[in-house]
């Protein structure tokens, strides 16, 4: 099944530290991986580990690290189209610190603040079944969704914060996935056309509405060692799964996948132990 995941890639240094220095203070990292991020980017990888074609449009540009994150996402199976590639400024950067005691991270970022300009839009695979936007990249995430639109496949919307393009791709979205951070200004997203409203709040129940009900599923309580872009694994496990799985089961899905995410520390050591997970349910 192929996957289209439309936003942001990021390069991310990620130090393992005992505790968080504090202002002024020198600490000395007990380890240090270099590798693609970001939330449309980590969702790709969760669907090629699950099984999935994942198909990633993005901007990374013709600068060396540019390279560093292609060749990290394409070992990982993920198919990257470039809407930029001539660009010659660095592409999105993030420094990530992770706690060794209870896997929690602080991140500073310049996202998608100074990315290149996008020349032609991309063209989606004629047999993509599913579309994630993450709304970093306006203009990739409206010409996924208005692709998907008019085809009648599903679009899903990683809201982490809002941005000013949401205004027009809410109509188009089938399942708003939403930190519990993520504020929309009125009216609200049902009211917006979404059908499928779905808030996660960490380890804590994640919270679902439609106009036919609502509810909550329980997330699987384990020993957490990293949690560095488990909510964008979660986000991806969700649009593996959406043509296959029902909305209670389908954040069920999402919740075992992320959880098996956050017991390994590093970003890439925890793929070989979501495959199973795909295979359960394709």
């Amino acid at each position: 099944m192929t996957v289209l995941l439309a936003g942001l890639s990021t390069v991310d240094v990620v130090q393992r530290v005992d505790g968080f220095p504090a202002p002024g203070e020198k600490v000395q990292s007990g380890s240090v991986d270099v590798a693609a991020g970001g939330p449309a980017a980590n969702a790709a990888v969760t669907v090629a580990a699950l099984g999935g074609r994942a198909v990633l449009h993005t901007v990374l540009g013709a600068h060396p690290l540019a390279g560093l994150a292609r060749a990290d996402l394409e070992s990982c199976g993920v198919t990257v189209v470039d809407a930029a590639p001539g660009h010659p400024d660095p592409p999105a950067l993030s420094n990530v610190v992770v706690r060794e005691g209870d896997g929690e991270r602080t991140v500073v970022s310049r996202n998608a603040a100074e990315t290149g300009p996008i020349g032609s839009l991309p063209v989606p695979p004629e047999d993509t079944r599913v579309v994630l936007v993450d709304g970093h990249h306006p203009e990739l995430a409206m010409n996924a969704a208005r692709w998907a639109r008019a085809r009648g496949v599903p679009v899903v919307l990683d809201a982490g914060s809002w941005k000013p393009v949401l205004d027009e791709l809410l109509p188009l979205v089938d399942i708003a996935a939403c930190s519990a951070h993520f504020r929309v200004p009125e009216p609200d997203l049902h009211a917006r056309g979404v059908p499928a409203v779905v808030v996660t709040a960490g380890p804590e129940p994640v919270r679902w509405s439609t106009k036919d009900g609502s509810g909550e599923v329980a997330v699987p309580r384990v020993a957490a060692r990293d949690t560095l872009g488990a909510g964008d694994v979660w986000h991806g496990a969700l649009a593996f799964g959406v043509r296959l799985l029902g909305l209670p089961e389908l954040i069920g899905f999402a919740n075992e996948v992320a959880a098996e995410r956050v017991r390994h520390a590093g970003p890439r050591s925890w793929l070989a132990a979501v495959s199973d997970k795909g295979r359960g349910i394709g």
